[in-house]
């Protein structure tokens, strides 16, 4: 399996409206990006390479700026972004009180690709397995297990039947910080929900970065498309459900739309929502069945 990808590792960057706008001066196309539109002080993805464009031309753009207001936020910009470069080179370099992981966690095979970006305090993989559960949108209700470095993680209670024949190590006591590259370096794993429908998620680790005072973790930083419904079919029966549910002639659509409560948008995503199911957490009732 390979460690590496082609998709960029990003990172939140929190600018304010008028750091926000002045980068968009110097780097127009990343406007799109900036949320230019929005209050506040507001987190934005961007790469290292990205972030350390954008000190170096800030840096460069200070004494070239027509007025005092722009070189007070060209400054702030360097001095976060120089901030965020610092945090960013590894896991050694931030404390472990303060030391956050970020996952970008795509579903396999499908197009196109529903996936999120996720950032956790140092944890279990069990417990991962619940982030993922509730940033995907999945309900928990069947099993699953991972496969780091060729071997496969469960949970022992769940797996009881197989624990031992598949020579399973815990994932209830295997955590984050003893799996994943000391170097803070990009790794790549899988992990499977639902040996039925069989719905494979890469999980890419993008690296470490120093938690914001204040703010509570886990949290969903981005993403797109709505996640599946339960018990669809997997890949195929998911794309045999969008057939049907698109077309208003399908003999299926009004059984099929009717079976997940009378609509489904498969764009549909919010961070937010996502982020609220996280801190929430799978209900204390449900068990994997």
């Amino acid at each position: 399996m390979s460690k590496n990808s082609t998709v960029e590792s990003r990172f939140p960057l929190r600018l304010t409206v008028a750091q926000r706008k002045i980068v968009a001066e110097i780097f127009p196309e990343f406007s799109g990006r900036l949320k230019l539109d929005e209050p506040k002080a507001r987190s934005v993805s961007l790469s290292l390479g990205e972030m350390q464009a954008i000190r170096e031309a800030s840096r460069l753009a200070i004494p070239r700026a027509d007025s005092g207001m722009k070189r007070n936020s060209l400054r702030h910009v360097v001095g976060v972004t120089e901030h965020a470069v610092e945090d960013f080179q590894g896991i050694g370099r931030i404390p472990t009180r303060e030391r956050l992981y970020q996952f970008r966690i795509k579903i396999k095979e499908i197009n196109p690709t529903i996936w999120r970006r996720i950032q956790t305090r140092d944890c279990t993989l069990d417990k991962l397995h619940e982030h993922i559960q509730t940033a995907m949108g999945w309900t928990n209700s069947h099993l699953h297990h991972f496969q780091i470095n060729d071997k496969p993680y469960g949970d022992p209670w769940s797996m009881y039947e197989s624990f031992d024949d598949v020579e399973y190590s815990d994932s209830t006591i295997a955590r984050l910080s003893s799996v994943l590259p000391k170097t803070g370096a990009r790794f790549q794993f899988e992990y499977e929900y639902d040996f039925g429908d069989s719905w494979w998620h890469e999980v890419l680790f993008e690296g470490c970065l120093r938690a914001e005072p204040g703010r509570r973790y886990p949290i969903c930083v981005e993403g797109e498309r709505a996640c599946p419904p339960e018990d669809v079919g997997g890949t195929s029966g998911y794309s045999e459900f969008l057939e049907a549910i698109a077309d208003p002639e399908h003999e299926e659509r009004d059984e099929n739309l009717t079976w997940v409560g009378g609509s489904f948008d498969p764009e549909e995503f919010e961070p937010e929502k996502a982020t609220k199911r996280m801190i929430r957490g799978l209900p204390k009732w449900r068990k994997t069945a």
